[in-house]
C-alpha cells in the first residue's frame, strides 16, 4: 500500500464505524495559552474532554498536523540520528466523546491493525498501566481482560506512569492508556531474542505505532485529578510509522512518505542515500527530508520565521537543516527551498493549503536560507577558531558568552551550537548562555509571567453562548472565574453562560465593557465590574477585570447585565469591515495572490500583513485607497450568513485564511458577492457607509514575502488628514510662505546637502591630520605595534575609519582610542585578524572590560568593537587599564 492509500484507509474505516471526518487543526495553535504549536492529535477537541465546548459529532476521526519542538513534547534533538523520530509528522486518530469507551477502541484498533493493514499478529505488542498510587488511579484491569483474550497474557505489558498514562501538559485532560508496539526486526533476530523485552527500549525496528488513551481525568494545577464530567477515547498512532510497518521498511525515511524528497536531494547533492560510505550525509538527509515539512506547513499556516516565540523555533528548525546540507551535503547555494514544490505536489491531496501558497511558502524559505548562509561560514570558523584555543588549553566547554556570540552575531542558535560542538567532542556551558541570554532582554522582556489558580467553579453550563452579533447586553450568570498574578498586579478572569463580549481572535481586538452585579438587588444595584479585555481560551469567553477583591462579589452574584463600550465596538467594527474591502480592493490591483498573513484591529487602527514579492507603491496605495473610499460612497449593505457548511461555503467562492482553523460550519461576510465575500467571525457593520472614510498611514516589509500596511477609517481618519494639513501649513510658515512648497523645500535640501559635503571634507581632513600625529607615537613591540590614545573625533563611526585607515599603514596593529561626543565617552578597540588567529584574543570581550570604567557596555567581532558608557572621567582610567593589558 502507498502512503497515500494507508491514510485513506484509515479514514475509510472509522467512516464505516459511523466517525465523521474532521480536517486537521492549523500546524501553529490558536487560541490555546498552553500550547505554541499542535503537538497531539487531541490538541483541538481538548475543549470538549474538558466539557467546554459540544464537538459536531460523539465520534470523529482525522489526520492532525503535528509538530513537537518545543516544551514536554520535544523530539528535535533525537530527528535524523534514528529512524522513526520527526518534528512535523501526522497522527492519524479517532475520538469518542462521552460515547464508547475501551472495548470499542480496543477491539476496532486489532481489527484495522490486522485485518486492514494486514500486519502479523504474532509481531504486535500491547501495554496496559500498571496503576500509581500517588495519584490513587489503580492498574487498568478493563484494559488487561480486553487484551488478554486478543493478544494473550504473552504479549501484554505492564506500563508505568511514564509510559502508559498519557498527560498533554502539566494541566488538562490526561488518562490511563494502551500502547500497541510492532516487532519488524527480521526473522533471525527476532528467534534470538523476544520483542517483548525491546518494548520502550528505544530499538529503531521495535516501535510504538499507536496510542489508546482512555481520558478519565482532568490535572489541576496543584498535581490533584478529579474525574472528568464523561469518559472519552483519544487515540493517535503516528503515520510515518505506520506506512514503516505496512510497507515492511526498517526505517520511516525508506517509505514514499520522505522518499521522494530523499530523491532530490540526491540529484543535487550527487550524494546517494543509504550506500553506507558516508554516514553523516545520511543523516543530513533525514533530518532536511523531516525539517523541510515541519518549516513548509508551519509557514503555510501563518507562522513565519522570526526571532521570537514560536518563529524562533521555525527558524531553528530551518537553520539546523541548512547547516546539515552545507556542512555534509556540499550545498553552499540556497538549496532547501527547491524541496517546497515536491512537498506541495506530495500533499496537494490531503492539506491542499500547501499547494495553494507554494509560491509564498518556497521565497519566504529562499530569503531566510540567503540570510542564514551569509553568516554561516563565516561563523562555522569562529566556532573552529573557538574550539581549536580550547583544545590547546585542554578545556571541552564552550563557554556561555561564546555560545551567546554565535546566536546574537552570527545567528546560530543554541540547540545548532550544541549539536556541532557534540560533533567536535565539546559541551556548551547551557548555563552561561542563559545568564548572557537574560541579560540581553531584561529591558526588552514585554510578557508579563502569569501565575494562575485553578478555576472556581459556581454553577454548571451546557455551552457558552456568544450573542455579540446581535445584542450589546445580555443578561447573564457567572459560571466559573480565576486569579491570575501578573507582573501589574492580580486579574480576575471571569467567564459567563451567555455574553456579548467578542474575544480577541482574528486580529480583532477583544471588547471592554462592564459587568452589573444583581441589578435589580436593592442590596447591591449598581455594583459594576470594569472589563479591560476579552480573550478567548480554547472555547471559552474570558472577560478580564483588573478591579480588587472581587471573590465575594462574583461568588454571591446572580443574575447580571454584560454590557459592552458600544462607542468603541463601532469603531472597531468599521476597521474590521475596512480591511475587508481593502483585501478585495487588492487583490483586484495587485493581484489574486495576496493572502491574508495576519492582522490586528482595534478602535483607534487597522494593521494587515499580506504575502506579496516588492514594495506596494505610492501609487497603487493611492489606486486600492480610492477603490475602498468608493465601496464605501456605495454604501453597500452587510450580507451576513451564519451556520453555512464550510464546503458549500467555499464551493460559493468565500475567501478563507490560511492558518485558521474553521468549524463544520461557518459565517460569511459579504460586501456585494462579486466584490467581498469571506469567512469571518468578527463584528461588522450593517452597511460600508459607516465607516465613514479610509485612509492609509504606512506601508512597509515585515519580512520576506510579507507585507504591512497600517490604515485609520471615520474620525481617526480625518484626524489625520487635519494633522497632515496643519503639519504643511507650519511649514509654509516657517519658509516665509513660498508659492511653490515642494520647490522650496528641495532648494533647503540641496543647500544642505552641500553643507554636508563641506563638513565630511573638513573631517576627512582632521581625520588624516590626527593619524599623523598618531602615526608618530606609535609603540612597536616585537610582534605588534600600539597605539593607546585619547582622540578627538567628531562622531563614533570616525573610531571606526581612523583604525582601519591606520591598519592599512601599520603591520599587527592593536589600537585603543577613547573620545567623547557630546559629553559621552566612546571606546574603541581594534587588534590586526593575524594577532586575533594567533593569540586568540577577542576585541569584542576588551572593550566590555574596559566599558566598566566607564559605566557602559559594549561589544563586536573578535578584531574590532565599540562600546559607550556614562562616566567621562573614566575615560583616562580605561586607556591606562588597556596600556597594561598589552
Amino acid at each position: 500500500m502507498t502512503s497515500h492509500q494507508i491514510r485513506q484507509a484509515f479514514l475509510d474505516f472509522f467512516r464505516s464505524k459511523e466517525h465523521l471526518i474532521v480536517p486537521s487543526a492549523p500546524l501553529v495553535a490558536k487560541n490555546d495559552p498552553t500550547l505554541m504549536f499542535n503537538n497531539s492529535g487531541m490538541a483541538q477537541f481538548k475543549d470538549f474532554f474538558l466539557g467546554n465546548g459540544t464537538p459536531p459529532s460523539r465520534r470523529i476521526a482525522d489526520t492532525q498536523k503535528c509538530l513537537r519542538v518545543s516544551g514536554k513534547h520535544n523530539d528535535l534533538e533525537d530527528v535524523g540520528f534514528d529512524t522513526y523520530h520527526h518534528t512535523m509528522f501526522e497522527m492519524l486518530g479517532n475520538w469518542s466523546f462521552g460515547d464508547y469507551f475501551k472495548k470499542e477502541a480496543i477491539t476496532w484498533a486489532w481489527e484495522l491493525l490486522t485485518e486492514i493493514y494486514k500486519l502479523p499478529k504474532d509481531r504486535l505488542y500491547v501495554s496496559v498501566f500498571e496503576g500509581n498510587s500517588a495519584d490513587g488511579v489503580p492498574f487498568d484491569q478493563e484494559a488487561w481482560d480486553l487484551w488478554k483474550p486478543i493478544v494473550g497474557e504473552d504479549r501484554i505489558i505492564l506500563g508505568n506512569k511514564k509510559d502508559n498514562f498519557w498527560e498533554m501538559g502539566d494541566t488538562g485532560p490526561c488518562g490511563p492508556c494502551s500502547e500497541i508496539h510492532v516487532d519488524l526486526r527480521p526473522e533471525a533476530e527476532v528467534a534470538e531474542i523476544s520483542g517483548k523485552s525491546l518494548v520502550n527500549n528505544d530499538h529503531p525496528q521495535v516501535v510504538e505505532i499507536w496510542n489508546l488513551v482512555f481520558m478519565q481525568f482532568e490535572r489541576k494545577a496543584d498535581g490533584s485529578l478529579i474525574p472528568l464530567p464523561s469518559t472519552h477515547v483519544d487515540t493517535g498512532m503516528g503515520f510515518e510509522r505506520l506506512c514503516m510497518a505496512v510497507q515492511n521498511k526498517t526505517s520511516n525515511y525508506d517509505t514514499d512518505v520522505f522518499q521522494n524528497t530523499i530523491q532530490v536531494l540526491e540529484t543535487l547533492s550527487g550524494k546517494k542515500y543509504g550506500a553506507g560510505t558516508e554516514p553523516f550525509a545520511d543523516i543530513a538527509m533525514r533530518v532536511i527530508s523531516d525539517h523541510i515539512r515541519a518549516v513548509a506547513f508551519a509557514i503555510t499556516d501563518g507562522q513565519l520565521p522570526s526571532n521570537v516565540k514560536a518563529g524562533y523555533v521555525i527558524r531553528r528548525i530551518l537553520r539546523r537543516a541548512v547547516r546539515y546540507g552545507y556542512s555534509y551535503l556540499g550545498f553552499k547555494e540556497p538549496f532547501f527551498y527547491k524541496l517546497v514544490a515536491v512537498l506541495a505536489d506530495q500533499f496537494k491531496d490531503v492539506f491542499t493549503e500547501l499547494k495553494a501558497q507554494e509560491e509564498f511558502v518556497t521565497r519566504v524559505i529562499l530569503e531566510e536560507e540567503k540570510s542564514f548562509l551569509r553568516t554561516l561560514e563565516s561563523g562555522l570558523k569562529r566556532l573552529d577558531n573557538i574550539t581549536s584555543s580550547l583544545k590547546q588549553k585542554e578545556v571541552n566547554v564552550i563557554a556561555g558568552e561564546e555560545v551567546f556570540e554565535l546566536s546574537d552575531t552570527f545567528g546560530f542558535p543554541v540547540d545548532l551550537t550544541a549539536l556541532i560542538a557534540r560533533e567536535k567532542g565539546f559541551e556548551i556551558d547551557e548555563t552561561g548562555f542563559q545568564d548572557a541570554l537574560a541579560e540581553q532582554k531584561k529591558r526588552s522582556r514585554q510578557d508579563a509571567a502569569k501565575e494562575a489558580t485553578d478555576w472556581i467553579e459556581l454553577r454548571e453550563a451546557d455551552k457558552v453562548e456568544f450573542l455579540g452579533y446581535d445584542f450589546e447586553e445580555t443578561h447573564s450568570h457567572i459560571i466559573k472565574y480565576r486569579k491570575v498574578k501578573t507582573k501589574t498586579g492580580e486579574e480576575y478572569h471571569i467567564v459567563l453562560d451567555r455574553t456579548p463580549f467578542y474575544a480577541e481572535m482574528g486580529g480583532q481586538i477583544g471588547d471592554t465593557g462592564v459587568l452589573v452585579l444583581n441589578p435589580t438587588s436593592s442590596s447591591n444595584e449598581g455594583k459594576t465590574i470594569r472589563i479591560v479585555d476579552t480573550k478567548k481560551e480554547n472555547d471559552l469567553f474570558v472577560h478580564i477585570s483588573r478591579d480588587k477583591n472581587l471573590d465575594e462579589a462574583l461568588q454571591q452574584a446572580g443574575i447580571i447585565v454584560a454590557r459592552i463600550d458600544t462607542e468603541r465596538r463601532n469603531k472597531i467594527k468599521a476597521n474590521h469591515s475596512a480591511t475587508h474591502l481593502m483585501l478585495s480592493s487588492m487583490r483586484e490591483i495587485l493581484g489574486s495572490h495576496i493572502g491574508q498573513k495576519g492582522s490586528y484591529l482595534n478602535d483607534e487602527v487597522l494593521r494587515f500583513d499580506f504575502s506579496h514579492f516588492s514594495k506596494v507603491t505610492d501609487q497603487e496605495l493611492q489606486k486600492i485607497e480610492d477603490r475602498v473610499n468608493e465601496k464605501i460612497r456605495e454604501d453597500i449593505a452587510l450580507e451576513e450568513r451564519r451556520n453555512v457548511p464550510i464546503q458549500q461555503a467555499l464551493d460559493l467562492g468565500a475567501t478563507a485564511t490560511f492558518g485558521e482553523k474553521y468549524g463544520e460550519f461557518v459565517r460569511l461576510i459579504i460586501f456585494d458577492p462579486k466584490f467581498s465575500f469571506e469567512l469571518c467571525g468578527g463584528t461588522h457593520v450593517p452597511s460600508t457607509g459607516k465607516i465613514g472614510v479610509f485612509k492609509f498611514i504606512s506601508e512597509g516589509s515585515v519580512s520576506a514575502g510579507v507585507r504591512r500596511v497600517e490604515a485609520v477609517t471615520g474620525e481617526k481618519a480625518l484626524e489625520l488628514m487635519r494633522q497632515q494639513e496643519e503639519t504643511l501649513n507650519k511649514i509654509k510658515d516657517l519658509l516665509k510662505g513660498p508659492t511653490d512648497l515642494v520647490k522650496a523645500v528641495e532648494s533647503l535640501l540641496d543647500e544642505r546637502n552641500n553643507l554636508q559635503k563641506r563638513i565630511a571634507a573638513l573631517e576627512l581632513e582632521k581625520i588624516q591630520t590626527l593619524k599623523t600625529g598618531l602615526l608618530a607615537r606609535l609603540e612597536k613591540h616585537k610582534t605588534f605595534s600600539l597605539l593607546v590614545e585619547k582622540v578627538d573625533v567628531p562622531n563614533a563611526e570616525s573610531l571606526k575609519q581612523l583604525s582601519y585607515e591606520l591598519r592599512d599603514q601599520v603591520e599587527n596593529l592593536i589600537a585603543v582610542f577613547g573620545t567623547e561626543i557630546a559629553g559621552k565617552p566612546q571606546l574603541s578597540v581594534f587588534i590586526a585578524e593575524s594577532i586575533v588567529q594567533e593569540t586568540g584574543l577577542n576585541a569584542g570581550k576588551i572593550v566590555k572590560d574596559l566599558a566598566k570604567e566607564i559605566r557602559g557596555g559594549g561589544g563586536g567581532q573578535p578584531f574590532f568593537a565599540t562600546a559607550g558608557g556614562s562616566d567621562a572621567s573614566g575615560l583616562e582610567r580605561a586607556l591606562e587599564k588597556a596600556k597594561d593589558l598589552f
